[in-house]
């Protein structure tokens, strides 16, 4: 079942293809949606290709294809035949494509850095995509990954540079490790507690101090759900 948002970007695709014959751009995309940047365009398409609507084509770049409609476009009445849409992608070489294959993987955005340190100003822009195990994956969620940045998350396993995968929720229970935005522009990674009207972002070095913040000064964008790393 998709949400509303998934259903109106299906459905404006849908409409556009079938009125003009060419895809909107992610641009339109966006703008049609009243969203703040694209980069909730590529959660939307992200969580439609897992739910099997659209496909992207690994031999095409920046091209997605509609593979099918939910019924309640479907009983409209004009046809539906599958179009390829761009999108914004970079070509993968075949033999990584076969990799990803055999292991049921995932594309992700990355968007961005996200600070294990001192918070850096808030993710909103993607910068490529990664390949993820599709059982790291929550059922039903919207995921997507970071690239780490800095040190104080080390004694929980996660080093600089490392890319963590995050299911995107709005809440958190104590001791979780989320993305949390800070003052509406700074995003960092952090454990997470709430008590008495104030939040916690406890880091996992000791060289670094426990932050509290009145509780409406914190928001939780995610919780991470597994771990890449690149030797």
């Amino acid at each position: 079942m998709l949400t509303k948002k998934q259903l109106e970007l299906l459905d404006f695709i849908h409409k556009r293809m079938q009125r003009d014959g060419v895809p909107p751009s992610f641009d339109e995309m966006k703008d049609a949606l009243d969203l703040r940047s694209k980069s909730g365009i590529h959660r939307l398409i992200t969580a439609l290709e897992e739910r099997g609507f659209i496909r992207r084509l690994a031999h095409r770049a920046r091209a997605i294809e509609i593979v099918k409609l939910p019924e309640s476009m479907e009983q409209r009445p004009h046809g539906f035949t599958p179009r390829v849409i761009e999108g914004d992608r970079t070509p993968r070489p075949a033999a990584a494509l076969q990799v990803e294959r055999e292991n049921h993987a995932v594309e992700l955005p990355v968007m961005g850095r996200i600070a294990a340190g001192v918070p850096i100003e808030a993710i909103s822009e993607v910068s490529h995509n990664v390949a993820v195990p599709a059982s790291m994956l929550r059922v039903g969620g919207h995921h997507y990954a970071l690239e780490v940045k800095g040190d104080s998350m080390i004694d929980a396993g996660i080093n600089d540079g490392d890319i963590v995968v995050i299911r995107e929720t709005s809440t958190a229970d104590n001791g979780d490790i989320v993305v949390a935005l800070v003052d509406g522009h700074e995003a960092t990674l952090k454990r997470f507690r709430r008590a008495a009207g104030a939040v916690a972002l406890e880091a996992a070095n000791p060289a670094y101090e426990t932050r509290i913040f009145r509780d409406d000064q914190v928001k939780v964008q995610g919780r991470l759900v597994g771990l890449m790393r690149t030797y």
